[in-house]
Protein backbone atom coordinates (compact mmCIF):
# COMPACT_ATOMS: atom_id res chain seq x y z
CA UNK A 1 0.00 0.00 0.00
CA UNK A 2 1.84 3.03 -1.22
CA UNK A 3 1.21 6.58 0.60
CA UNK A 4 0.68 8.73 -2.57
CA UNK A 5 -0.86 11.83 -0.43
CA UNK A 6 3.22 12.08 -0.48
CA UNK A 7 4.58 10.65 -3.05
CA UNK A 8 8.40 8.37 -2.81
CA UNK A 9 11.02 10.95 -3.38
CA UNK A 10 12.87 9.16 -6.64
CA UNK A 11 16.29 10.94 -5.49
CA UNK A 12 15.97 8.49 -2.18
CA UNK A 13 17.43 4.76 -2.03
CA UNK A 14 14.52 3.73 0.39
CA UNK A 15 10.88 5.03 0.85
CA UNK A 16 8.42 4.65 3.43
CA UNK A 17 5.04 3.01 2.92
CA UNK A 18 2.36 3.23 5.52
CA UNK A 19 0.39 0.43 6.40
CA UNK A 20 -3.51 1.77 7.83
CA UNK A 21 -3.93 5.73 8.07
CA UNK A 22 -1.09 7.40 7.80
CA UNK A 23 0.02 10.18 10.76
CA UNK A 24 -1.46 13.93 10.51
CA UNK A 25 0.35 16.30 8.55
CA UNK A 26 1.87 19.46 10.66
CA UNK A 27 3.10 22.30 9.34
CA UNK A 28 7.15 22.47 10.04
CA UNK A 29 9.18 25.47 9.53
CA UNK A 30 13.28 25.44 7.86
CA UNK A 31 15.77 28.37 8.60
CA UNK A 32 17.96 28.38 5.36
CA UNK A 33 21.07 30.25 6.99
CA UNK A 34 23.81 28.66 4.37
CA UNK A 35 22.44 29.92 1.07
CA UNK A 36 25.33 31.65 -1.22
CA UNK A 37 23.00 33.09 -3.91
CA UNK A 38 19.09 34.35 -3.96
CA UNK A 39 18.62 34.83 -7.99
CA UNK A 40 18.23 32.28 -9.86
CA UNK A 41 18.48 32.49 -13.59
CA UNK A 42 15.45 30.75 -15.45
CA UNK A 43 16.90 29.35 -18.52
CA UNK A 44 13.46 27.74 -20.01
CA UNK A 45 12.18 29.28 -22.98
CA UNK A 46 8.68 28.43 -21.18
CA UNK A 47 9.04 31.44 -18.64
CA UNK A 48 8.37 34.81 -19.72
CA UNK A 49 11.22 36.02 -17.39
CA UNK A 50 15.14 35.26 -16.67
CA UNK A 51 15.82 36.18 -13.16
CA UNK A 52 13.83 35.37 -9.99
CA UNK A 53 13.93 35.44 -6.63
CA UNK A 54 11.99 32.73 -4.42
CA UNK A 55 12.62 33.60 -0.52
CA UNK A 56 10.70 30.27 0.72
CA UNK A 57 10.74 26.82 -0.35
CA UNK A 58 7.22 25.12 -0.12
CA UNK A 59 4.09 27.07 0.24
CA UNK A 60 0.95 25.97 2.25
CA UNK A 61 -1.95 27.30 -0.29
CA UNK A 62 -1.10 23.45 -0.95
CA UNK A 63 -2.67 23.64 -4.33
CA UNK A 64 -2.51 20.58 -5.61
CA UNK A 65 -1.47 20.83 -9.33
CA UNK A 66 1.81 23.11 -8.77
CA UNK A 67 4.40 22.26 -11.15
CA UNK A 68 7.04 23.12 -8.19
CA UNK A 69 6.04 20.17 -6.15
CA UNK A 70 9.41 18.19 -7.18
CA UNK A 71 11.84 20.77 -6.35
CA UNK A 72 10.99 19.84 -2.56
CA UNK A 73 12.64 16.42 -3.85
CA UNK A 74 15.87 18.17 -4.03
CA UNK A 75 15.81 18.80 -0.56
CA UNK A 76 14.88 15.35 0.26
CA UNK A 77 11.18 15.55 1.14
CA UNK A 78 8.52 14.75 -0.63
CA UNK A 79 6.55 16.27 -3.58
CA UNK A 80 3.71 15.94 -1.99
CA UNK A 81 2.03 17.04 1.32
CA UNK A 82 5.85 17.69 2.01
CA UNK A 83 5.24 20.73 -0.19
CA UNK A 84 2.57 22.37 1.51
CA UNK A 85 4.15 21.64 5.19
CA UNK A 86 7.87 21.26 5.23
CA UNK A 87 8.42 25.46 4.53
CA UNK A 88 12.09 26.47 3.97
CA UNK A 89 12.54 30.34 4.74
CA UNK A 90 15.54 32.23 3.60
CA UNK A 91 16.12 34.15 6.06
CA UNK A 92 19.33 35.96 4.79
CA UNK A 93 17.15 36.55 1.35
CA UNK A 94 17.49 40.10 1.27
CA UNK A 95 21.42 40.20 2.37
CA UNK A 96 22.21 38.26 -0.50
CA UNK A 97 20.51 40.21 -2.64
CA UNK A 98 21.92 43.27 -1.90
CA UNK A 99 25.24 41.16 -1.83
CA UNK A 100 24.42 40.22 -5.71
CA UNK A 101 22.93 43.70 -6.89
CA UNK A 102 26.61 45.39 -5.43
CA UNK A 103 28.62 42.66 -8.08
CA UNK A 104 29.37 44.45 -11.51
CA UNK A 105 27.92 41.72 -13.40
CA UNK A 106 24.58 42.86 -12.48
CA UNK A 107 22.81 45.25 -14.86
CA UNK A 108 19.41 45.74 -12.96
CA UNK A 109 17.49 43.16 -15.38
CA UNK A 110 13.96 42.40 -13.76
CA UNK A 111 13.24 39.74 -10.92
CA UNK A 112 10.16 37.82 -10.26
CA UNK A 113 8.85 36.70 -6.63
CA UNK A 114 8.79 33.77 -6.97
CA UNK A 115 8.83 30.57 -8.78
CA UNK A 116 9.29 27.73 -6.37
CA UNK A 117 6.76 29.30 -3.78
CA UNK A 118 3.92 32.39 -3.50
CA UNK A 119 6.14 35.12 -2.42
CA UNK A 120 3.51 35.96 0.09
CA UNK A 121 2.49 32.77 1.73
CA UNK A 122 1.20 33.26 5.41
CA UNK A 123 4.59 33.10 7.06
CA UNK A 124 5.66 36.11 5.32
CA UNK A 125 3.90 38.10 7.70
CA UNK A 126 6.44 37.31 10.48
CA UNK A 127 9.33 37.00 8.32
CA UNK A 128 8.73 39.83 5.91
CA UNK A 129 10.98 38.22 3.90
CA UNK A 130 9.51 39.43 0.67
CA UNK A 131 9.46 43.19 1.64
CA UNK A 132 12.44 43.15 2.85
CA UNK A 133 13.70 42.07 -0.29
CA UNK A 134 11.72 44.88 -2.04
CA UNK A 135 12.87 47.10 -0.26
CA UNK A 136 16.28 46.62 -1.26
CA UNK A 137 14.98 46.61 -4.78
CA UNK A 138 13.51 50.03 -4.83
CA UNK A 139 16.51 51.56 -3.18
CA UNK A 140 18.81 50.17 -6.27
CA UNK A 141 16.00 51.08 -8.52
CA UNK A 142 15.48 47.71 -9.73
CA UNK A 143 12.41 46.68 -11.74
CA UNK A 144 10.42 43.99 -10.16
CA UNK A 145 7.37 41.27 -11.00
CA UNK A 146 5.61 39.44 -8.86
CA UNK A 147 3.25 36.47 -9.18
CA UNK A 148 0.98 35.63 -6.84
CA UNK A 149 -2.18 33.78 -4.96
CA UNK A 150 -2.22 35.89 -2.27
CA UNK A 151 -3.71 38.92 -0.48
CA UNK A 152 -0.79 39.32 1.38
CA UNK A 153 0.32 41.80 -1.21
CA UNK A 154 -1.51 44.50 -0.40
CA UNK A 155 0.83 45.14 2.61
CA UNK A 156 3.33 45.94 0.14
CA UNK A 157 1.78 48.75 -1.75
CA UNK A 158 3.62 51.12 -0.48
CA UNK A 159 6.73 49.90 -2.26
CA UNK A 160 5.61 48.51 -5.27
CA UNK A 161 3.59 51.83 -6.07
CA UNK A 162 7.23 53.28 -5.24
CA UNK A 163 9.14 50.88 -7.08
CA UNK A 164 6.53 51.29 -10.34
CA UNK A 165 7.07 55.05 -10.62
CA UNK A 166 11.08 54.59 -9.55
CA UNK A 167 11.73 51.73 -12.01
CA UNK A 168 8.89 49.26 -13.22
CA UNK A 169 6.91 46.99 -11.16
CA UNK A 170 4.09 44.45 -11.88
CA UNK A 171 1.86 42.21 -9.75
CA UNK A 172 0.08 39.60 -11.98
CA UNK A 173 -2.02 37.18 -9.65
CA UNK A 174 -2.89 33.79 -10.41
CA UNK A 175 -6.68 32.76 -10.08
CA UNK A 176 -7.84 29.68 -12.13
CA UNK A 177 -10.93 29.35 -10.47
CA UNK A 178 -14.05 31.70 -10.37
CA UNK A 179 -16.16 29.87 -8.39
CA UNK A 180 -15.52 28.90 -4.45
CA UNK A 181 -15.84 25.24 -4.72
CA UNK A 182 -13.42 24.48 -7.19
CA UNK A 183 -10.77 26.66 -5.52
CA UNK A 184 -11.37 25.16 -2.43
CA UNK A 185 -10.86 21.71 -3.42
CA UNK A 186 -7.87 22.12 -5.28
CA UNK A 187 -6.18 25.30 -3.68
CA UNK A 188 -7.78 24.68 -0.11
CA UNK A 189 -5.54 26.80 1.93
CA UNK A 190 -5.21 29.63 -0.73
CA UNK A 191 -6.98 32.92 -0.46
CA UNK A 192 -10.50 32.59 -2.15
CA UNK A 193 -10.72 34.01 -5.75
CA UNK A 194 -12.48 36.89 -4.37
CA UNK A 195 -10.05 37.99 -2.10
CA UNK A 196 -7.49 37.85 -4.87
CA UNK A 197 -9.28 40.30 -7.05
CA UNK A 198 -10.42 42.62 -4.12
CA UNK A 199 -6.31 42.83 -3.48
CA UNK A 200 -5.57 43.53 -7.58
CA UNK A 201 -7.96 46.40 -6.98
CA UNK A 202 -6.40 47.71 -4.34
CA UNK A 203 -2.66 47.50 -6.00
CA UNK A 204 -4.75 49.12 -9.24
CA UNK A 205 -5.68 52.04 -7.39
CA UNK A 206 -2.45 52.60 -5.55
CA UNK A 207 -0.92 52.74 -8.87
CA UNK A 208 0.67 49.31 -9.42
CA UNK A 209 0.20 47.59 -12.69
CA UNK A 210 -1.68 44.49 -12.06
CA UNK A 211 -2.50 41.52 -14.52
CA UNK A 212 -4.22 38.36 -14.50
CA UNK A 213 -2.46 34.76 -14.51
CA UNK A 214 -4.82 32.27 -15.68
CA UNK A 215 -2.65 29.32 -14.69
CA UNK A 216 -3.15 26.87 -15.06
CA UNK A 217 -5.80 26.46 -17.11
CA UNK A 218 -7.34 22.93 -16.11
CA UNK A 219 -8.71 21.43 -19.15
CA UNK A 220 -12.35 19.57 -18.92
CA UNK A 221 -12.65 21.89 -15.60
CA UNK A 222 -11.67 25.93 -15.45
CA UNK A 223 -11.54 26.64 -19.43
CA UNK A 224 -15.09 27.84 -19.27
CA UNK A 225 -13.90 29.96 -16.15
CA UNK A 226 -12.06 32.31 -18.55
CA UNK A 227 -14.50 34.82 -19.57
CA UNK A 228 -15.75 35.39 -15.99
CA UNK A 229 -12.19 35.77 -14.68
CA UNK A 230 -11.52 38.36 -17.27
CA UNK A 231 -14.47 40.69 -17.10
CA UNK A 232 -13.51 40.67 -13.11
CA UNK A 233 -9.77 41.41 -13.66
CA UNK A 234 -10.71 44.00 -16.23
CA UNK A 235 -13.32 45.38 -13.15
CA UNK A 236 -10.50 44.70 -10.65
CA UNK A 237 -8.30 47.79 -12.89
CA UNK A 238 -5.83 44.69 -14.92
CA UNK A 239 -4.68 45.25 -18.33
CA UNK A 240 -2.90 42.44 -18.96
CA UNK A 241 -3.43 38.82 -18.88
CA UNK A 242 -2.22 35.36 -19.88
CA UNK A 243 -3.29 31.60 -19.51
CA UNK A 244 -0.99 28.04 -18.96
CA UNK A 245 -2.01 25.31 -19.42
CA UNK A 246 -1.82 22.57 -16.45
CA UNK A 247 1.47 21.15 -16.23
CA UNK A 248 1.68 17.58 -14.25
CA UNK A 249 5.85 17.13 -14.63
CA UNK A 250 7.49 14.07 -11.94
CA UNK A 251 5.50 12.99 -8.87
CA UNK A 252 2.59 15.93 -9.24
CA UNK A 253 0.50 13.57 -11.48
CA UNK A 254 -0.40 10.90 -8.86
CA UNK A 255 -0.82 13.63 -6.41
CA UNK A 256 -3.07 15.94 -8.54
CA UNK A 257 -4.93 12.55 -9.57
CA UNK A 258 -5.30 11.38 -5.85
CA UNK A 259 -7.12 15.08 -5.04
CA UNK A 260 -8.77 15.11 -7.48
CA UNK A 261 -10.74 12.30 -7.45
CA UNK A 262 -10.85 12.75 -3.57
CA UNK A 263 -12.66 16.40 -3.82
CA UNK A 264 -14.14 16.36 -7.69
CA UNK A 265 -15.05 12.83 -8.11
CA UNK A 266 -17.41 13.38 -10.89
CA UNK A 267 -15.19 15.58 -12.96
CA UNK A 268 -12.09 13.23 -12.15
CA UNK A 269 -12.39 10.96 -15.07
CA UNK A 270 -13.42 13.99 -17.42
CA UNK A 271 -10.55 16.24 -16.51
CA UNK A 272 -8.01 13.37 -16.98
CA UNK A 273 -9.42 12.34 -20.60
CA UNK A 274 -8.85 16.15 -21.58
CA UNK A 275 -5.57 16.75 -20.31
CA UNK A 276 -4.41 13.48 -22.04
CA UNK A 277 -6.15 14.49 -24.97
CA UNK A 278 -4.51 18.26 -25.25
CA UNK A 279 -1.08 16.49 -24.43
CA UNK A 280 -1.72 14.08 -27.12
CA UNK A 281 -2.30 11.19 -24.80
CA UNK A 282 -0.13 12.15 -21.81
CA UNK A 283 -0.81 13.66 -18.57
CA UNK A 284 2.73 15.83 -19.19
CA UNK A 285 4.77 16.73 -21.60
CA UNK A 286 8.39 17.78 -20.72
CA UNK A 287 9.78 19.33 -23.74
CA UNK A 288 10.88 22.48 -24.05
CA UNK A 289 8.84 25.06 -25.64
CA UNK A 290 5.79 23.10 -24.65
CA UNK A 291 5.27 22.44 -21.57
CA UNK A 292 2.73 25.57 -20.75
CA UNK A 293 0.42 24.73 -24.01
CA UNK A 294 -1.02 22.14 -25.39
CA UNK A 295 -2.09 20.72 -28.68
CA UNK A 296 -5.08 19.58 -30.79
CA UNK A 297 -8.67 20.91 -31.62
CA UNK A 298 -9.62 21.42 -27.83
CA UNK A 299 -6.87 23.68 -26.71
CA UNK A 300 -7.23 25.16 -30.04
CA UNK A 301 -10.39 26.40 -28.95
CA UNK A 302 -9.42 27.50 -25.18
CA UNK A 303 -6.65 29.67 -26.80
CA UNK A 304 -9.27 31.07 -29.06
CA UNK A 305 -11.65 32.15 -26.47
CA UNK A 306 -8.82 33.49 -24.21
CA UNK A 307 -7.84 35.51 -27.07
CA UNK A 308 -11.69 36.56 -28.25
CA UNK A 309 -12.23 37.71 -24.88
CA UNK A 310 -9.24 39.19 -24.18
CA UNK A 311 -9.74 41.90 -27.26
CA UNK A 312 -13.71 42.36 -26.25
CA UNK A 313 -12.02 43.75 -22.92
CA UNK A 314 -8.80 45.36 -24.11
CA UNK A 315 -6.57 43.09 -22.52
CA UNK A 316 -2.94 43.07 -23.53
CA UNK A 317 -3.58 46.75 -25.94
CA UNK A 318 -1.11 48.73 -25.20
CA UNK A 319 1.18 46.59 -23.10
CA UNK A 320 4.29 44.50 -24.41
CA UNK A 321 5.08 41.87 -22.11
CA UNK A 322 5.35 42.32 -18.20
CA UNK A 323 9.23 41.66 -18.30
CA UNK A 324 10.56 43.06 -21.39
CA UNK A 325 13.53 44.95 -21.57
CA UNK A 326 13.15 48.25 -20.29
CA UNK A 327 16.09 51.86 -20.32
CA UNK A 328 17.76 50.81 -17.05
CA UNK A 329 16.65 52.54 -13.93
CA UNK A 330 19.07 50.38 -11.65
CA UNK A 331 21.66 52.58 -9.71
CA UNK A 332 23.90 51.47 -6.69
CA UNK A 333 23.23 53.26 -3.76
CA UNK A 334 26.75 55.51 -3.16
CA UNK A 335 28.38 55.48 0.28
CA UNK A 336 29.56 59.10 0.08
CA UNK A 337 26.82 61.92 1.12
CA UNK A 338 26.36 64.65 -1.07
CA UNK A 339 29.76 67.20 -0.92
CA UNK A 340 27.12 70.17 -0.87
Amino acid sequence: MRYVENPPNPWLSTSVEWIGEPPESKVEVFEETETRSIITHNKSPDVGFDYSVNPYRGCTHACSYCFSRPTHEYLGFGAGTDFETKIVAKVRAAELLREEFMRPSWKGQTVVFSFTSDPYIPLEFNYRLTRRCLEVCLEFRNPVGVVTKSALVRRDKDLLSGLAREAAASVYFSIPFADDETAKALEPTAPLPAARFRAMRELAEAGVPVGLAIAPVIPGLSDPHIPELLKRAKEAGARTAFINLLRLPGNVAPYFEQRLRERLPTKAERVLARQREVRGGRLNVSEFGERMRGSGVYWKVVEKSFRVHCARLGFNQDEGHAYESRPSTFRRPSAQGALF
